[in-house]
């Protein structure tokens, strides 16, 4: 099997490894093609490029794209771009610019029951601070003993309806699909078994993602069961959506699969690689 690994990240944003440790894990771990997909930020690329050059390993341009869809959180993957496309540099920009305030809010809703600290917190294990995030805050709340470990921090705070959790204005899908676009790439939707939509919302977010140029989605990712696998086979053979395969990969011991140790695609399913 070709063994593509389209998803993870860095201390760029919010993994645990830098750019060049992660390509250097992907290489050791049998990986053919990484992309490095940073929040928000192409900042890595250059450092992981290099590193998977020196390991024989091929590495495609890539980026994980923080939108808002229907009052929803959805991440939209960039694959293949030129990554001194002025548009889509100043609309990652415009995206990472609010997120210290957020930064700031969440850490004020932390406070409130009970949790001093948080920012200064979360601020030490951001490598990067303008891309300070959720994931930030919940290893400071591991560290504080306010949850056992990172998986469950998201499941009594920081998400809707828990403390910590503030709304916040994202990109909209017509932005990140553009600016995608227009630098000569590929966007697929990330993770989309992770989303909270109905059967027929999530119909009609794939029909809008396909109408504005959207091509691809994650069918076999490091949060998907069994069932999600089956399911978004089945949408991306209905849609004609290329497929693509990413553990999602933050660090040792925060991650569900390391660097391309995933299953493969399901029979019948055109990878995104193909298109590369």
């Amino acid at each position: 099997m070709f063994n593509c690994d389209l998803h993870c990240h860095s201390t760029c944003s919010d993994g645990l490894l830098g750019a060049a440790d992660v390509a250097q894990r992907a290489a050791g771990n049998g990986v053919d093609l990484l992309a490095l997909t940073d929040h928000d930020s192409l900042d890595g690329l250059a450092a992981a490029r290099l590193a998977a050059a020196a390991a024989g390993m091929g590495l495609v341009n890539g980026v994980e794209i923080s939108i808002e869809w229907q009052s929803l959180q959805i991440h939209i993957l960039g694959y293949a771009f030129d990554s001194s496309d002025q548009g889509l540099n100043a609309g990652l920009e415009s995206i990472r610019s609010g997120r210290v305030e957020r930064a700031r809010r969440m850490s004020a809703e932390l406070e409130k029951v009970g949790i001093d600290g948080a920012f200064d917190g979360a601020m030490r294990y951001a490598a990067n601070p303008c891309l300070i995030s959720r994931a930030h805050f919940g290893r400071y709340l591991v560290e504080i003993g306010a949850a056992r470990d990172l998986r469950s921090v998201f499941e009594s705070y920081l998400v809707p309806g828990r403390p910590g959790y503030v709304e916040h204005r994202w990109a909209t899908l017509a932005d990140s699909l553009g600016w995608i676009d227009a630098a000569g790439g590929i966007a697929a939707v990330a993770h989309p078994g992770r989303y909270k939509l109905s059967r027929a919302e999530m119909r009609r977010f794939l029909g809008e993602f396909k109408d504005l140029g959207g091509r691809a989605v994650e069918v076999v990712s490091g949060s998907h069961t069994q069932e999600h696998v089956d399911i978004f086979a089945r949408y991306a053979r209905e849609y004609g959506f290329l497929a693509s395969r990413g553990s999602d990969f933050h660090g040792p011991g925060e991650s569900y699969f390391d660097l391309g140790q995933l299953a493969p695609l399901p029979d019948g399913l055109k990878p995104v690689w193909e298109a590369f």
